[in-house]
């Protein structure tokens, strides 16, 4: 099968190589234009760009594919591309880009779009960082024929795949890559008889993208909440909160754990440390307590608290800041 694929990430550079692997012919490969990257913010390829280079695809890097847009050019020479290509299907996988509906209806069985939940839970950009936070115990991945809309397409094929307790948006990526891999190659040789089934209109909820505000760890929220940002947001753009016993900067958290602890006897105190151990620093939440074992002062390297308390004097009842606290 004649394929066009559109991604920029690792995790879609994975597709790619799953889709090279199985002997479909990729004719055209599109990818976002280079972004500058690291302490000297040189401009550095993207996962997918670097692995069609290795290969020697066809590649493109247009800044849009909106022939209205700020960029006719580029988007008006990705048409030229993809039309030369006589593709049969685009396979899309954390592309970045917005498809307009001129790129939907010119592959033959259109566009698949490879997506990390289970449809219609988790919609949008951030499906695997927002089903953490939510405490769910499910996600998936969708192969789903793209539309107009956000997410809104039929589903092609799916697999479910559990949440542990443990898991954070890097550990839950990357199982979902391989299944989305597998599945997505599964789709490309079964297509022309695979049904697509509509999406449900009941569940339908947004995975918006995370914001810099949603980074601070407060402690006015409860600890199993905390906990699962934390989790969520690892390892990016990750969780802090204002350290300021030393007059330092911020203190990244890594790892922590909602302890089931009654406090329901004292008043709550949030930001207060209980106690510090070997374990890790105990920091009492509007309810419950979290205990904090890995974290990183921006600067340094990441480090468990025990290593960290090794040059860090913290002591039971101390006062942890708030964001936006005197």
């Amino acid at each position: 099968m004649r394929v066009a694929f559109a991604g920029t990430p690792p995790f879609a550079q994975q597709a790619l190589q799953a889709l090279y692997k199985s002997g479909h012919d990729i004719e055209l490969v599109l990818t976002q234009p280079d972004r500058a990257a690291g302490r000297g913010l040189k401009l550095q390829p993207s996962a997918v760009k670097s692995f069609a280079l290795e290969h020697q695809l066809p590649l493109i890097q247009p800044q849009s594919l909106r022939l209205d847009g700020k960029y006719p050019k580029d988007a008006q020479m990705a048409q030229e591309a993809l039309l030369a290509s006589k593709i049969d299907v685009m396979v899309v996988a954390a592309y970045g880009l917005l498809l307009p509906k001129w790129t939907l209806e010119l592959p033959k069985f259109g566009c698949l779009n490879i997506h990390a939940s289970l449809l219609p839970r988790w919609r949008g950009a951030a499906p695997i960082q927002r089903a953490i936070e939510a405490g769910d115990e499910m996600s998936g991945v969708c192969i789903m024929q793209m539309m107009e809309g956000l997410d809104t397409g039929p589903i092609l094929l799916q697999a479910p795949e559990p949440i542990t307790s443990l898991d954070t948006a890097h550990t839950l990526l990357e199982k979902l890559t391989h299944l989305g891999c597998d599945l997505v190659v599964q789709a490309l040789r079964d297509l022309p008889s695979l049904k697509p089934t509509e999406q449900a209109q009941e569940g339908v909820t947004y995975a918006h993208k995370i914001t810099k505000e949603e980074t601070h760890l407060s402690w006015t929220e409860d600890a199993l909440s905390l906990e699962r940002k934390i989790r969520a947001f690892n390892p990016s753009p990750g969780t802090h909160f204002p350290w300021g016993l030393f007059d330092a900067p911020s203190l990244k958290v890594w790892q922590a754990t909602a302890l089931q602890v009654d406090l329901s006897s004292s008043q709550a105190q949030p930001g207060r440390v209980l106690e510090v151990s070997a374990s890790g620093i105990d920091v009492e939440c509007s309810q419950g307590v979290l205990r904090l074992t890995e974290v990183q002062l921006a600067g340094h390297k990441r480090m468990s608290c025990e290593a960290f308390l090794g040059g860090h004097a913290v002591r039971a009842g101390d006062q942890l800041k708030l964001f936006n606290s005197d």
